[in-house]
């Protein structure tokens, strides 16, 4: 059987790299799964303490970039765009090259914000509101009204705080602390390679939407670490269109990828023309330490979780497509899509952190468990751990 499918799976037509092709002959006939028994567990407290949670902002997202959106959500030269879901007042621009620059979203007379609201701007130009001192997009001074009473300025010396920014994979990363340059982590050339297979550079955002969540960014990420929730949590929506059997799991450093054989999978599809094989197969992306990228046959979703206490997390969600609508039908497919997506994540994923944030604030369980099927959650913990300096062993058993 692989022998077959490895004449037949050819990497060329589709694009993929071959890690993902590898993670595709992976996977088995659902009749053929088998049943995972390794088991983990983490303390409650990397849920609840706000010493754990000030950690995490200072030893992790304050030291590594992180993404702050989609690459097509700033598709054209002198684009800007604030981001504030972090906490940071940010703007990344897209210079006159096309090339990202970010920066603090502060003016260097007064420090009002140069740009407001959450949306991308087209202006070729950022100017304070408030007093109009103008920059470019890279960020140096040029306009500065009433020059003659500053004799003491020089423009050179007064542009934009810089941010270390990076285009990769189809995200934009950014470092929050003015004061270091994160290099990316390790391998993150092969995740961007993975993602710009998939196309997600060349896509269009069909529609966004922002949550702002009563619960642990952890317990926001961890449904989209597993697939052991689906057939309970969703029952009533999308479960039959999975199947309670493990995924192929693979990390990449510390980002990680779920391959999964949808309910109609089976691995003699692949010896044809295939057409679309996200009609069969569903990759899910944890990009480290905060982001999720999952396909769908016709559209893309990134999730972009932003912590801002221990018990508050904002999440961008953008929905990406191959392109805007083309026809009545297509508008359909997509709108209804990104309803489903609501109601899904929105009603349900989300749903549940907050359940179990608002549970486990009254004490009485000291550890949280994973079974089989979630076997990549502890991982995901210790990636974490290890840039706090609190790295515990595998604590897993079975």
């Amino acid at each position: 059987m692989t022998n077959q499918n490895e004449t037949a799976i050819e990497p060329a037509p589709l694009g993929l790299t071959e890690s993902q092709w590898e993670a595709i002959r992976a996977l088995k006939p659902h009749s053929e799964a088998e049943i995972p028994t390794r088991e983990d567990k983490q303390p409650t407290s990397i849920y609840l303490s706000d010493e754990h949670f000030d950690l995490e902002i200072q030893q992790l997202f304050k030291r590594v970039p992180v993404v702050v959106a989609p690459s097509c959500y700033l598709p054209e030269p002198g684009m800007s765009l604030p981001v504030d879901g972090y906490g940071v007042p940010m703007v990344v621009t897209r210079d006159s090259k096309g090339e990202i620059r970010a920066f603090l979203n502060a003016c260097r007379h007064r420090g009002s914000k140069l740009v407001e609201g959450s949306e991308p701007v087209k202006s070729g130009r950022l100017s304070c509101p408030y007093h109009a001192w103008t920059y470019a997009m890279d960020g140096k001074l040029v306009g500065l009204p009433r020059a003659e009473t500053f004799p003491s300025i020089k423009k050179c010396d007064m542009g934009l705080v810089p941010l270390q920014a990076y285009e990769a994979g189809g995200l934009i990363w950014v470092g929050m602390d003015h004061s270091q340059q994160p290099a990316m982590l390790d391998a993150s050339d092969q995740l961007g390679a993975d993602l710009d297979a998939l196309g997600l550079k060349n896509m269009h955002v069909y529609g966004r939407r922002q949550y702002d969540l009563k619960a642990n960014w952890k317990f926001v990420m961890e449904p989209f670490l597993e697939a052991y929730h689906i057939q309970r949590l969703h029952a009533n929506s999308i479960a039959s269109m999975f199947v309670d059997v493990p995924s192929v799991y693979r990390r990449i450093g510390h980002h990680q990828c779920q391959t999964s054989g949808k309910a109609n999978f089976d691995p003699e599809i692949l010896k044809g023309p295939v057409d679309n094989l996200h009609k069969y197969v569903t990759h899910a992306y944890l990009v480290f330490p905060n982001t999720v990228v999952i396909t769908s046959p016709y559209y893309f979703s990134v999730m972009i979780l932003m912590p801002r206490a221990k018990d508050r997390t904002i999440v961008e969600y953008y929905m990406l497509t191959r392109g805007p609508a083309e026809s009545a039908k297509a508008e359909d497919l997509f709108r209804r899509s990104f309803e489903l997506i609501h109601d899904v994540f929105g009603g349900e994923d989300f749903r549940a952190a907050e359940l179990q944030q608002a549970a486990m604030c009254a004490g009485g369980i000291d550890e949280v468990y994973f079974g089989g099927m979630e076997e990549m959650i502890g991982p995901f913990h210790r990636s974490i751990e290890s840039f706090l300096g609190q790295a515990r062993g595998p604590g897993a058993h079975g």
